[in-house]
């Protein structure tokens, strides 16, 4: 597997401009090396920054965050200390809470050997004790040449967390990722993915978050062999005082390269937040590549707010297409006369119109149990928050 390395900050680094290209932003395994955020940086500015202020803080984590793996008897598992290869080779933190958890965290190693395909998927489960406790997780998937298999990342429990994951698609590999925030309403986590996939090996990577206070998730694909492919969805739904932040990169770097991003989600409650910003780099090298990025978002009620940004950098003329979109609107009253008109109460035909507009992100996740289960969550979050906002609008 080919690995693109990021070089290391100057020593300098803490003089630092942020820039604004994705691209450019400085990486190093040293917290020293990146500032304390105050939310005027680029990569900072849409966070609540008082929130996440904590795990700013160089120290170890309280180990309040158990991580339990399970999966088909082929599976392997174990731990790397920090420095203890493969760990590294497809991750270099690129922000301070990122230095920190690689700094201090003890990885969770998990394995699919080479030419394995697994019938069953592989689960990590990540479950926190306490918003009141601090605590750092690393954890390293792996799919060796040739192997082909599905991990489930589950987050649930309250906890105050900063978490690495780190995906290694070996050659011809081809690894489907699904990870799942449904934190309790006073957790908070910062999270980075970040993938590194090699000749002819396919990820796709699903995120899915609907729980959590604050929930700050940025996944980067770095499609680096020849023929890789990277597909990368997101489902999310922020009701009233949620922060939900995705931050997604996708790097093309090998030759005829493949990229599809597609991140849809719902707001509803005052002080409901969503933000998306998508970068996609297409380097010199990536020639004839295929990309395109969007993000729709449906706002269903006042005091929701979500902010999309694409950004496309080319720096080849060879490529066989790119391109991007975003949308963000809000409840059509049009669609919802239309169902009431037919008989169908208000609060069904609101549920009705959300499932629509979400229900292909739903549909991609490949786990039949895991994809019923969001319909379920989905449905418990759309009864909740619109009750709360039907109840406070006929006060």
């Amino acid at each position: 597997m080919t690995i693109t390395e990021t070089p290391r900050l100057p020593e300098s680094a803490g003089k630092f401009v942020p820039v604004q290209t994705r691209s450019e932003r400085p990486a190093s395994f040293a917290p020293e090396d990146f500032p304390q955020p105050n939310g005027r940086e680029v990569d900072w500015k849409y966070a609540p920054i008082k929130k996440l202020a904590p795990l700013f803080e160089d120290a170890a984590g309280d180990r309040s965050v158990t991580v339990e793996v399970s999966g088909p008897s082929e599976v392997r598992t174990g731990t790397l200390a920090p420095g203890e290869a493969p760990r590294g080779t497809g991750f270099t933190p690129e922000g301070r809470a990122e230095a920190i958890a690689s700094k201090y965290a003890t990885a969770t190693h998990v394995v699919i050997p080479a030419d394995a395909s697994l019938d069953a998927p592989v689960y990590v489960r990540v479950t926190g004790a306490g918003a009141q406790t601090r605590d750092l997780v690393h954890l390293v998937l792996q799919a060796e040449p040739n192997s082909t298999a599905t991990i489930v990342v589950e987050h649930t429990g309250s906890a105050l967390v900063s978490e690495n994951v780190e995906i290694l698609v070996e050659d011809g590999a081809n690894l489907d990722v699904i990870a799942i925030h449904e934190w309790d309403d006073d957790a908070v986590h910062t999270g980075a993915h970040q993938a590194a996939i090699g000749k002819d090996a396919s990820l796709k990577h699903t995120l899915v978050t609907f729980g959590g206070d604050v929930v700050r998730v940025n996944p980067s694909l770095h499609l680096n062999g020849t023929g890789a492919e990277g597909i990368a969805k997101g489902l999310y739904f922020s009701d009233a005082g949620q922060h939900f932040e995705h931050q997604v990169y996708i790097d093309h770097a090998g030759e005829r390269t493949t990229s599809d991003v597609n991140y849809k989600g719902a707001l509803q409650g005052d002080g409901a937040r969503a933000v998306w910003i998508g970068d996609v780099l297409i380097r010199p090298t990536a020639v004839g590549t295929q990309s395109y990025e969007q993000n729709r978002n449906l706002v269903l009620s006042n005091g929701a707010r979500a902010d999309s940004i694409p950004n496309l950098e080319i720096e080849t003329g060879d490529i066989e297409g790119a391109g991007h979109a975003s949308a963000t609107g809000r409840f059509e009253q049009e669609q919802l006369f239309y169902l009431m008109a037919r008989g169908i109460d208000e609060l069904t035909a609101r549920r009705l119109v959300v499932h629509g507009f979400l229900n292909e992100i739903v549909q991609s996740i490949s786990v039949p149990e895991v994809q019923e289960r969001m319909r379920e969550t989905l449905e418990r979050e759309l009864e909740a928050s619109t009750e709360a906002m039907m109840a406070a609008s006929a006060v």
